[in-house]
Parts: structure tokens; sequence; C-alpha cells
């Protein structure tokens, strides 16, 4: 089976629409299911038959996608556990909205910048976690005291003003005869959506964290298991909230490409199948050039699938893991910006034959600086091959 997907991205929608992805786009589900339907009325009108729609790059999945559909908050899951920490939120009216970083520094997990309040906590009057929970100080008010910084308990975000945000907006969706697709997923598939631990710790605890690696290895193995438990935690509670059972788990480990594969085996991997023992069969995605990484993955109990990056060997994948694993793969956007379709085409044909005949889709998001004529020859030469599966169209449409 071959198969062929596309996303539009916002900075494309921006340019084409004049649309603005602000916090209120974020924060206010009415405001973030006119904008949506109002993207997807350009893409299906724009690219018929295509099968393309607007999402998050390679997440949200065309076949489970209708116009009754409403994203609740629809935050990257980095950002999301970020917020609960007291990271500031930062939209941006053209492109993927983002956290301030670092918000649990190196010298121990951080407190919620009491001062510093998230979007949330904001709308709520609430003036972040340490506030919220004066029987259980945060780290800077430990250190005052000459105590360890400690991380609340994982359930314990739950009762988090940003998430009862959430979980009131899913009910007031439900009751307008709409479909609540609630935070750390992206359509109704029932799959939870979360950044791998080592990429999520990159995020909030700053490029340190590879450092960490090698010289406080307990420590980290401690905050990789935590955001582990954090993520399950909050993907369980989010999935009963809506009434949307989980079903698999995309992990977005971006970051595990900058490190040696025995640093993967020894840590993302066992926190990886933590959470797939936890949540279902992982879709593992690494988006930079990963075939180093493969014996590593070999040991991840309940590998589903793998999501790839343009030059991460298919030859090798199949080597390893078999015909029988679903792979996805993307083209490097070099590629999809290039003034003729030749290297489109030629990585196309070799992503084909190192395939070796297994279950294999190609996806890509678009960007402004891609070709229209690329997207066209790329979808030509998929749709041709034997075993071609059409992903459908819009629905409700």
């Amino acid at each position: 089976m071959i198969t062929i997907t596309g996303t539009l991205s916002k900075a494309w929608l921006h340019r084409a629409l004049g649309v603005v992805f602000d916090r209120e786009y974020y924060f206010d589900p009415r405001r973030r299911h006119a904008v949506d339907s109002r993207c997807n009325d350009y893409a299906a009108r724009t690219f018929p038959g295509m099968g393309i729609f607007y999402s998050e790059s390679n997440l949200g999945r065309i076949d489970y996608w209708d116009k009754d559909q409403v994203l609740i908050g629809g935050i990257q899951p980095n950002m999301i556990l970020g917020l609960l920490l007291g990271a500031e939120f930062v939209p941006a009216d053209d492109r993927d909205a983002d956290i301030t970083s670092g918000c649990l520094g190196r010298g121990g997990w951080a407190s919620a910048h009491a001062d510093n309040p998230g979007p949330g906590e904001q709308e709520l009057g609430h003036v972040g976690w340490a506030s919220a929970h004066a029987d259980n100080p945060g780290a800077g008010e430990q250190e005052q005291h000459g105590l360890k910084p400690i991380l609340p308990a994982p359930e314990a975000l739950l009762n988090h003003n940003l998430v009862r945000l959430f979980d009131q907006q899913i009910e007031s969706v439900r009751k307008a005869g709409l479909r609540p697709i609630p935070p750390f997923f992206w359509d109704s598939s029932g799959r939870a959506v979360l950044h791998g631990v080592l990429t999520t710790a990159q995020k909030l605890c700053g490029e340190a964290i590879f450092m960490d690696l090698l010289t406080e290895p307990q420590k980290c193995r401690k905050r990789l298991n935590w955001i582990a438990d954090a993520y399950i935690a909050l993907c369980r509670h989010f999935a009963r909230v809506a009434d949307l059972p989980i079903t698999d788990v995309h992990v977005g480990e971006c970051s595990c490409c900058m490190v040696s594969p025995a640093l993967v085996e020894e840590f993302v991997v066992p926190v990886t199948a933590r959470i797939g023992a936890a949540l279902g069969p992982v879709r593992f995605h690494s988006c930079g050039t990963s075939t180093h990484l493969f014996p590593a993955l070999q040991r991840l109990d309940r590998l589903g699938s793998l999501d790839l990056g343009s030059e991460t060997s298919l030859a090798k994948a199949r080597e390893i893991f078999g015909r029988r694993l679903p792979i996805t793969i993307a083209p490097a956007p070099q590629t999809m910006s290039a003034e003729s379709t030749g290297p489109i085409l030629d990585w196309a044909q070799r992503v084909l034959e190192e395939n070796a005949g297994g279950p294999l889709g190609y996806v890509f998001h678009l960007e402004p600086s891609y070709h229209v004529e690329t997207i066209h020859a790329l979808m030509d030469f998929v749709r041709r091959q034997p075993g071609f599966q059409n992903t459908g169209g819009l629905k409700n449409g």
C-alpha cells in the first residue's frame, strides 16, 4: 500500500488568506473553528481532489477530519506542558506559536514563575503553579528554604487552571452540537500526539540537557520519566473528558537525531516504551537523518510505525524492521522549493525503490517557498504506482 497526504502550514495560509494566528485563535474555540473552517475551505477549493487540508504538520489525518470538529487549544504538546510549568505563550500571526524556553532551568526543575502567569492563568486570574498550590512549594520557594527542587506530581497538573479551562471548552463545544478534539489530539482517530521526552526536555530545560545526559545521567532519567508520566496523565485525562478512546500515540522525538545511538538506547527507548505500554502502539517520529538510530529503536516495545525525514535510509529501515512496518517519509524543504520537478521526482523514485514493497506513505507540509508544480508532480508520481490507495477528500465538503 502506498499513500500520499499533504497539509497546509500557517505561513502558507497567512499569505494566501491573511488569517492571523494570534492568542485568541488558540484560546477561543469559536474563533478557532471559524479560522480552521476558512482554511479548509481554501484547501478544498485550491487543491481539489488532492486530499490536502489544514493541520499541524503530519499530525491530523484527513480521513478522521470533518467540519464539525473543533480543536481545543491545538497547541503543541511540549508547549502545553511548558505552560503548565510557568512558561509564557508566544503566538505569531503567520507561523506556529511557541513558548519561552528553559522554564525548568539547569539547576533543577523550576517552579511556575508566579510573577509571570501563562495565558490560561491570566484569563482565569490564576498567578502561577506555586501560588495555586501553597502546600506544595515550587522549586524557587524550596530553594529559599534550603530544600531540593522537585516537580509537582503529574496528576496534580490536572488541577491547573489551564487544564480546567480546556475542560470547560470541551463541554461548551459539545453542548453546541460540535465535536471537541481535546489537547494532545489532532483528529477523531484517537491517536494521541506527544513530543518525545528528550525533545520536551530540550524545550523546557534548554540545550544543557544534552550535557546533562553525560554528566548527570541519574537526574536526567528522573526528568525524562517525569515528562512521560505527565504526558500519560494529561492524555488520559483529556481522552476521558472528550470521550475519545486512545488508539495509539505519535511520539515526535525530533531531538534524538542529535545524540548517539547509545544515548538513545539508554535514555529515550526505555521511557518511550513506558509511554507505549500506557497509551498504545508508538508512531515514532524523527525528522532529522536517523538511519544510525535504527538499531536502538529496534529495542522499542510496541513500535507501531516510523515517521521519517527525507534523508533517512528506507533500505536500512526495511533491513532492520522488515517489510510489514508502516513507514511515512517527508521530502526535504529544499527539494520542495527547487525550481524544477526533477529533484522531487528523483527523491520519490529512490524512496520507492528502497522501500522494497512495504506499506509506505509520502507526507508533506506546504510552506510558502514550495512550488505548486512540485506538489502536483509528486502527487502524480505516487498515484501512478501499483498499490496506491487514495486517502479521500475533505468530508462534509
